[in-house]
């Protein structure tokens, strides 16, 4: 037996909301649901979803959150299933290499970034909003702890709107991965690669670009042109919600010899040290992440209105 191209639409279920808005060619942003069994506890983790979604929709486009359950892609999410996500903490983390494995068992999963971008290319979007991607670990050099993120970006062809990478993540490794991969990454009004919960990683962006329909436009045009992949659009979160990255990088090297020390590794690293950097910050991270959660939701609703008729001056999406 063999699977033809495409095969994999058949796991789709995707919510008739969605499904009307990309027939009628408007816009919509795609989402992750690994946060909400991952993020804090019940009913915080709700609310948070309900609030993401709601930026999207005020921005004027439909959120599409993707999530794994009773065996299929779940391609936008009822209240019931935010509820069931939500209730659910020991839900698995899903990336690409557990897709199938989850799928097969008809368990629910919480797609990361790459597992989301699988989803989100099978239903045939063309944006996906993430606060933090994943990226080159700091001990890369000795651990090869790159995310699946990174990947996955080569392989789906999504505009990615975020506030650049996770904090405990290293910024320029990050870049120098994604230059030779061949992805581009574009800075909107923002010359600084952003980090996360601070406005700046102390790195350049390779592009900056001040309109979302030049950004789209070059989208839209790196694809024509036989790019393949995604497009990274960073945005930083706000001056006045964000922390100083001196605090951060204290509270991540003590972290770090915290994790070393209780021997955590592989893809438990980043919830523990990001909960590990909220409590050295006394809570300020958990003010700062929905604030960065809300705000690249909300810009990923706007430059989705703008990747729409980009993509509908050349016909429909590029491949």
């Amino acid at each position: 037996m063999s699977l033809a191209a495409g095969a994999g639409t058949d796991l789709l279920d995707i919510a008739e909301e969605v499904a009307e808005a990309v027939h009628e060619g408007r816009p919509v942003v795609a989402l992750e649901s690994s946060n909400i069994p991952q993020g804090p506890a019940y009913p915080a983790n709700l609310e948070m979803a309900v609030a993401i979604d709601k930026a999207v929709r005020d921005a004027g486009a439909v959120p599409a959150r993707i999530g794994l359950l009773d065996g299929r892609i779940l391609v936008g999410m009822t209240d019931d299933h935010l509820e069931r996500f939500a209730t659910t903490p020991d839900a698995p983390k899903v990336s690409t290499r557990d897709m199938g494995v989850v799928l097969a068992a008809g368990g629910p999963g919480g797609t990361t970034v790459s597992a989301s971008l699988m989803g989100a290319e099978l239903a045939g979007l063309s944006v996906f909003a993430v606060a933090g991607i994943g990226g080159v670990h700091r001990d890369a050099p000795q651990s090869f702890d790159i995310s699946a993120d990174l990947a996955q970006f080569t392989r789906s062809r999504l505009a990615v709107v975020c506030a650049g990478a996770k904090s405990m993540l290293h910024p320029a490794l990050t870049l120098e991965w994604l230059e030779t991969a061949g992805v581009p990454v574009i800075g909107y009004r923002c010359d600084d690669f952003p980090a996360y919960l601070s406005v700046s990683s102390g790195v350049r962006n390779p592009h900056r670009l001040d309109d979302l329909g030049d950004i789209a436009a070059a989208a839209v045009t790196h694809w024509a042109a036989g790019g393949s992949g995604s497009v990274l659009v960073t945005h930083p979160i706000a001056e006045a919600d964000g922390i100083p990255s001196s605090d951060i990088e204290q509270a991540l090297a003590d972290a770090t010899l915290l994790a070393e020390r209780d021997g955590v590794s592989g893809p438990a690293i980043t919830p523990y040290l990001l909960k590990a950097i909220a409590a050295a910050t006394e809570g300020r991270t958990t003010a700062a992440n929905r604030a960065v959660l809300l705000s690249t939701a909300s810009l990923a609703g706007r430059f989705a209105a703008e990747m729409t008729a980009a993509l509908g001056s050349t016909g429909g999406r590029a491949r």
